[in-house]
């Protein structure tokens, strides 16, 4: 496994009635064999071509193994609708996005979070938050509001949570997604997301990376982070992690095209909250990808290996095996 990763045939999740799906995230509690997926219900536009606006639902899918699940339907958000339109009733909500499950190991609760898209049709612009909702199981969420909204000084919001170990303070220093615009072109950031505990009082940090600031190409235009590897796959010391990071190359000159979505590694440095180093280069490409390959789960399986799920051009699930000692090969 030269170049760390194995890329498996077909899709992880049968697509059914829908064109597109893609997020996969799967419940720790079941042995990874349920979850949720975003599945896309509308899309205008060209994935490949800036201006592409999705609907999307999310659902709850089931397998048999870690390599095929069923969608099995539209998951139900106690306090969705409310709670929505607290937000900003004059805006079109687009559809839960990109979910994330999470299990408290102090109590066991369930907590999903994801993002909440609301878009101003007539200015063309969408308003993101990142929501959160916690029940027993999910089967039985409940939303608890915004973790994270558009500020004055944030104007993108957040979203694409990556969840970090508690440090020494007794916070975590979560890693979102968050954007910044430079003359006429935004840029995709990541920022760090204070969280004293799970469910409220987030509050934004610095942005610990930023691609105008990249040597490399290949995430010089924006980046969102990925899951954390557990430190039982890949061991680098105390107080840091390695983890996967997505980035994509600048749009073309036309203003228009966008560049190659694609799968790196970073760093990540939870008790101070840095990105301390990421990769030279991507270590996935999808084979048949047209501009995206975007990572969202990570399972360790066995000892020194596990599953990277990632979905190719927003449209289907993808899994490929990481090898740790690969991965380790790629770290300075």
């Amino acid at each position: 496994m030269k170049e760390g990763f194995i890329q498996h045939d077909g899709m992880v999740v049968e697509r059914g009635k829908f064109n597109h799906v893609m997020a996969l995230s799967l419940d720790p509690t079941t042995n990874y064999h349920e979850g949720l997926v975003r599945c896309v219900v509308g899309r205008s536009g060209d994935i490949t071509k800036l201006g592409n606006v999705d609907r999307s639902e999310l659902h709850l899918v089931r397998g048999d193994s870690l390599e095929q699940f069923k969608i099995l339907g539209k998951i139900n958000v106690q306090d969705e609708i409310e709670i929505v339109k607290s937000l900003g009733s004059d805006l079109e909500f687009m559809g839960l996005e990109d979910p994330d499950i999470w299990i408290d190991p102090d109590d066991g609760k369930t907590h999903v979070y994801f993002t909440i898209p609301l878009r101003d049709n007539y200015k063309k612009y969408t308003h993101v938050h990142l929501g959160h909702a916690e029940g027993s199981g999910l089967d039985s969420l409940r939303m608890t509001g915004a973790l994270l909204s558009p500020t004055p000084t944030n104007k993108r919001g957040a979203k694409e949570l990556s969840i970090a170990p508690i440090n020494r303070d007794g916070i975590r220093l979560n890693l979102i997604e968050s954007q910044e615009s430079i003359g006429d072109t935004y840029y995709s950031t990541i920022m760090v997301a204070k969280a004293p505990n799970p469910r409220s009082d987030w509050k934004y940090g610095d942005v610990v990376f930023h691609p105008i600031k990249s040597e490399y190409a290949w995430i010089g235009g924006h980046a969102s982070p990925g899951p954390l590897l557990p430190r039982t796959f890949i061991d680098i010391g105390e107080d840091r992690l390695v983890g996967i990071i997505n980035g994509r190359e600048r749009d073309a000159a036309d203003r228009v095209t966008r560049g190659i979505f694609s799968v790196g590694l970073m760093i990540y440095n939870y008790e101070e909250g840095k990105i301390e180093w990421v990769s030279e280069r991507p270590i996935i490409q999808d084979t048949e990808a047209r501009t995206i390959t975007f990572a969202s789960q990570f399972i360790e399986t066995t000892q020194g290996q596990g599953i990277l799920y990632a979905h190719v051009d927003d449209s289907f699930v993808r899994a490929y095996t990481l090898d740790s000692s690969a991965i380790k090969s790629f770290i300075p």
